[in-house]
């Protein structure tokens, strides 16, 4: 029963310690891109350090399960890995890490039920204000505008997605300040940032108490803007997205002293008015490579004793 309770020692570590090393880290603005997958290696980390903990606990706690899993493995391996000793905590182990398993998948089904809810309830009132004309296909031109008197312009994903954008904004945004707010709500959709932000929301909620499922839907909301942000920039030009960007906010007091909650908006745009060195491609790199090793570190834990055995 060492390995279990060494995988799940790893994953509390990583859950507490992982949210303080990424908030010290002084490049997650400069590379939104790398900084998400590395926040994706390191949640990942810590469900596959759960998920193979429960898995072993339970092969300890019925020998059912022990030869499902070890079926192919020799005697020596299963020996090594010294569960058939049994434990008084094997069972409750895997029972409660099962339990967490099925509430964060429970959770999430809940998360994308509701964002689903939310979307049909939209496209129902984008319908109600922007009706489709005689002749017209649902299926035609991604660009939507409606009659407003507030800048505004949002992605509305689906099987036929939409930008929709206000009259109001059309008056305010200039050349082609347009194009890179579309091109902004499209880097978003190529991304699947979406699930991103379903998965870390469901995470989140069903385990308030976890720093890091807590650290990273905050984290979430915030680089997927900054990386929608640097493509459009790419495309367009920094001055332009960040033009686009205060135009869509200025009336909505984001830039005076009082926080709303689109209180990123102003350092969204001072990144693009004063952009940051990005890391070289070495580095960018390297940080790649190191963050994809993290959910290995679970799995070498496991096949310690096996390798062992097995000379």
């Amino acid at each position: 029963m060492m390995v279990p309770a060494a995988l799940l020692l790893l994953g509390a570590l990583t859950a507490v310690l992982a949210p303080r090393l990424l908030a010290r880290a002084r490049w997650l603005d400069r590379e939104p891109v790398v900084a998400l997958w590395v926040w994706q290696c390191v949640v990942a980390a810590v469900l596959v350090s759960c998920a193979l903990s429960m898995t072993l606990s339970a092969a300890a706690a019925w020998a059912a399960v022990r030869g499902h899993v070890f079926a192919p493995a020799p005697h020596s391996v299963v020996d090594a890995y010294a569960l058939d000793t049994g434990s008084p905590w094997a069972a409750a182990t895997a029972v409660a890490l099962a339990c967490g398993g099925a509430w964060s998948v429970t959770m999430l089904v809940r998360e994308v039920a509701r964002a689903r809810a939310r979307r049909r309830n939209s496209r129902a009132a984008l319908l109600v204000r922007a009706p489709l004309l005689p002749g017209e296909k649902p299926d035609g031109d991604r660009l939507v505008v409606l009659e407003g008197e507030r800048p505004d312009a949002w992605w509305l994903p689906g099987a036929t997605p939409r930008l929709v954008i206000t009259t109001a904004a059309l008056r305010r945004l200039k050349g082609r300040q347009l194009d890179a707010v579309l091109a902004h709500e499209q880097g978003h959709a190529r991304a699947r940032h979406h699930w991103l932000l379903h998965v870390s929301a469901a995470l989140a909620a069903g385990f308030p108490q976890v720093p890091v499922f807590a650290a990273f839907r905050d984290e979430m909301h915030r680089l997927v803007e900054l990386a929608a942000d640097d493509m459009a920039s790419r495309r367009h030009g920094r001055l332009t997205t960040a033009l686009a960007l205060v135009g869509l906010n200025e009336d909505r007091g984001v830039f005076g002293p009082c926080p709303t909650p689109e209180a990123h908006v102003p350092e969204r745009v001072h990144r693009l008015l004063t952009p940051p060195d990005r890391l070289p491609a070495v580095h960018r790199l390297r940080l790649t490579a190191t963050a994809a090793l993290v959910p290995v570190v679970p799995v070498l834990v496991t096949f310690v004793p096996g390798l062992r055995a097995l000379g």
